[in-house]
């Protein structure tokens, strides 16, 4: 259902070297690097799983003005199990990003599943999650 997702940011170099390595983590890497057809983008980096997945991708404001972030909004990186959400929330916070919420079970009456949430070296909320 989601074909890509972009994240603002106000230095996009200090963004890349967080994304490079963090979802290298879950095997992303930069798309440029993939096909041609993101070359010469610029002010953006996009990011790409396996084959046929949605893409990820930072980027400077087109219309000039500072990139903000969005009360109430985040984005969920989907990981494998509760221990693989425990690494990559570890290695997020090893790379900069801020503790929003240390990972562990979510459970409500509609839903069971195991997150943990942080906010990039930009402000944006993150999560890793599984399910169960």
């Amino acid at each position: 259902m989601i074909a890509y997702t972009l994240l603002g940011t106000n230095d996009l170099q200090k963004s890349a070297a967080f994304y490079d390595v963090l979802l290298a983590e879950i095997g992303g890497q930069r798309a440029a690097n993939v096909s041609p057809i993101f070359e010469g983008l610029g002010r953006m980096i996009i990011y790409a799983g396996g084959e046929g997945g949605p893409f990820f991708g930072i980027t400077e404001s087109f219309d000039g003005q500072p990139a903000t972030i969005s009360n109430g909004s985040f984005i969920a990186l989907g990981a494998n199990d509760p221990a693989e959400v425990d690494r990559l929330h570890a290695k997020a916070i090893e790379l900069g990003a801020a503790d929003e919420g240390a990972p562990g079970p979510r459970v409500n009456q509609n839903m069971n599943f195991y997150a943990g949430y942080f906010r990039d070296p930009d402000g944006n909320k993150l999560n890793f999650f599984c399910m169960g």
